[in-house]
């Protein structure tokens, strides 16, 4: 598979499973599943309250050298103090000695505190945690502020991103910066995406689903989606998506549906928070 490398040398496969939802022994068995399919990157968070369901599915797998964990520290913890034991919290709860990537879940700007949340990662990473470090839902203005005050920037920003709302900008500062963008909603939510008619067509011309084309335009951009399923046949299917080529032409049909508008619940990083 395809994968993308960051500029402090995190190397990702090109498609990751977001594990949204997936909770308590059915979201085992689902996480077990999409493990025995061939998934090798897990997204996770504490406000998904399913640390222990990853990482009771990781351990049974037997392939944890294999696999890439990752979770993500709420708004909440964003002090420095209550930031570390939140991580060794999620080292607790996944039963594992050490997490691969942990990223800021949201900037919280009024709470002013992610640069001391950022520090505390670092720490925790130079502590030897966690193997890597990023962020979820930062702007360029977050972003730049990270570097100007500690020095580093995130080897990963995972943002929302689709065809309703392609994110240029983010894309590009994350290309010129060395971040991997990850997607999370890479295939909506709620909405009508996956039966607009461009989906539809180029999924017809490639024998695909409009699922599978949507992944393989985030690919092709330079974005990592992170779908979430929970039946074996649709997590085969969304993994898949990392075989599809698409044309210059199709991509760019698909980048022009973006909205002004597009995001999924008007989650801008800028304003809304979540703790």
């Amino acid at each position: 598979m395809q994968t993308f490398t960051a500029h402090a040398g995190l190397t990702l496969p090109a498609l990751g499973f977001g594990t949204y939802r997936l909770n308590g022994s059915e979201g085992v068995a689902a996480i077990g599943a999409a493990v025995d399919a061939g998934w090798t990157l897990l997204d996770s968070a504490v406000n998904y309250e399913n640390e222990g369901a990853v990482g009771r599915a990781v351990r049974d797998s037997g392939r944890r050298d294999e696999l890439i964990v990752t979770s993500k520290l709420p708004g909440r913890h964003h002090a420095r103090d209550e930031a570390i034991a939140c991580v060794e919290e999620s080292l607790f709860r996944t039963g594992l000695d050490v997490l691969d990537l942990y990223l800021i879940h949201w900037p919280n700007p009024s709470v002013d505190k992610y640069v001391e949340a950022w520090g505390a990662l670092i720490e925790a990473r130079d502590r030897g945690l966690v193997k890597a470090i990023g962020v979820c839902n930062f702007e360029p203005e977050h972003l730049d502020r990270l570097q100007a005050e500690t020095g580093e920037l995130p080897q990963v920003n995972q943002i929302e991103l689709h065809p309703y709302f392609p994110q240029a900008e983010l894309l590009a500062y994350g290309a010129e910066h060395g971040i991997i963008t990850e997607a999370w909603t890479p295939l909506g939510r709620g909405n009508d995406l996956l039966e607009h008619p461009v989906l539809t067509e180029v999924a017809a011309a490639h024998e695909a689903t409009p699922a599978q084309v949507a992944l393989a335009w985030s690919i092709a951009l330079g974005a990592l989606p992170l779908p979430k399923a929970a039946s074996p046949q649709r997590q085969a299917e969304n993994l898949a998506a990392a075989d599809l080529t698409l044309t210059d032409d199709e991509v760019a049909r698909i980048s022009a549906l973006g909205r002004p508008d597009g995001r999924t619940y008007d989650q801008d990083p800028t304003r809304y928070e979540e703790f």
